[in-house]
């Protein structure tokens, strides 16, 4: 008894992927498409590498998204909120002299904002791939955190998602690469989305019990160096060490939370 052949099932290739899937506004819709290179895409935003200007400017494009699930004028507003508030509080960092991102052009219609585009790697980076003998630029890379932490507090701003992440570490131009370490350069930081203008010890303290926690749980090997961040940031700004007797207070609480659950 003979059987017929049948031709075997088609199988479903996936499309090919490129880092321009969402949808820009004007107008970077129109740019090439090697122009633009996904960064990073959170909840809220979408950043890219592109330039500006000029073919040979490199900058960061944070683009908010509409939200389908929102009522229309209230995404509107919410975003205008935002795109405002975070360029608000960079300017204010760079008038002030704390090391940030310039802010180059904005539409908060449209939800997007360019910034200066910094070089360089993450201090999260820059510590995992430093030399474990090298304790003496570890400890100054600490120091400098805990003194950048402290010049943005003293002119009343919270971050609000301080990590290692969010710092990056720009190549002094002037040193030379025998010298170099692997954590010299000017920290900047970086991604002020949840950032407010805030002058409460209680926000200050927060703000540095969030950098704690993230340091700790990003790097566990040098957790017991933290307290040379505090330590910096206790001489950075009048009223800093206030902020730091406030935070016993924030630890204590988060500790009751997590014995609760």
């Amino acid at each position: 008894m003979s059987r017929t052949a049948h031709p075997p099932e088609p199988v479903a290739v996936p499309a090919p992927t490129n880092s321009k899937v969402h949808a820009l506004p004007p107008p970077f819709d129109s740019s090439p498409p090697e122009d633009l290179e996904l960064i990073t895409q959170g909840a809220e935003a979408l950043v890219y590498k592109t330039t500006f200007l000029s073919p040979t400017t490199p900058a960061a494009l944070k683009v908010r998204p509409s939200k389908p699930w929102r009522h229309p004028t209230l995404d509107k507003r919410l975003t205008r909120q935002r795109i405002l508030a975070e360029s608000r509080v960079l300017v204010k960092c760079k008038k002030e002299g704390v090391p940030v991102p310039a802010v180059l052009a904005l539409d908060w219609e449209a939800g997007w904002l360019v910034l200066e585009w910094i070089e360089g790697m993450s201090v999260k980076e820059a510590i995992r791939r430093r030399d474990t003998g090298d304790e003496t630029g570890l400890r100054t890379l600490l120091e400098r955190i805990g003194q950048v932490v402290g010049r943005l507090h003293g002119i009343g701003v919270v971050h609000g998602d301080l990590t290692t992440s969010n710092m990056m570490l720009r190549p002094d131009a002037s040193a030379t690469t025998t010298a170099s370490s692997g954590l010299d350069g000017e920290i900047v930081l970086i991604d002020f989305g949840l950032a407010t203008q805030a002058t409460q010890e209680e926000d200050r303290a927060v703000d540095l019990y969030v950098l704690e926690r993230a340091f700790g749980s990003t790097h566990p090997k040098e957790e017991g160096m933290f307290d040379v961040v505090l330590e910096a940031y206790g001489k950075s700004y009048k009223g800093a060490k206030t902020t730091l007797r406030r935070l016993e207070d924030v630890r204590m609480r988060g500790r009751k939370k997590s014995m609760v659950g």
